[in-house]
């Protein structure tokens, strides 16, 4: 899984996915797993106006094989802290071609599943399309929210 990948689909019914997918382009994702197994991952995306949208997370492996969770703290006006949960799996990998990853984030007891295909180039086969779907669909996401991401010019090097 180590190495740079790019994110050429997305599925979710969790509503930031609805209410931005028309706008969403292809990204890069560097994964790098660590000598105790955790997995540390940076995400780049270009934006329209010329920024880059960057993160970067340390994900920890889990006695599942293949699973990882990690945090992320969110805070609201009153200064009030949100855990968000997610639980990362390794669904399907063919380490030089693809990866399909099945991501569940849980946020204050409610919790949404999204399918993503991380490709070594920007794009990906009919078959591992085809997979995406169904792999969509045995989770529930709705149709019209599994999207094939247009393809974008990369964040410039740091």
């Amino acid at each position: 899984m180590s190495g740079k990948w790019y994110t050429v689909a997305l599925a979710s019914n969790a509503q930031w996915f609805v209410n931005n997918k028309a706008g969403m382009k292809t990204g890069t994702a560097v994964m790098v797993l660590t000598e105790g197994g955790d997995m540390d991952l940076t995400f780049a995306n270009l934006k329209d106006d010329g920024s880059c949208f960057r993160a970067t997370q340390t994900a920890q492996k889990t006695e599942t094989p293949c699973r990882f969770t990690f945090h992320s703290h969110v805070w609201n006006n009153d200064k009030v802290v949100t855990i968000v949960v997610y639980v990362v799996t390794i669904v399907e990998v063919v380490n030089d071609d693809y990866a399909l990853v099945h991501i569940i984030k849980t946020k204050e007891g409610v919790s949404a599943a999204s399918i993503l295909v991380y490709s070594r180039t920007p794009e990906f086969s009919e078959v591992v399309q085809q997979k995406f779907t169904q792999l969509a669909l045995e989770a529930g996401v709705l149709p019209d929210n599994a999207v094939i991401l247009p393809q974008n010019a990369e964040c410039p090097a740091v």
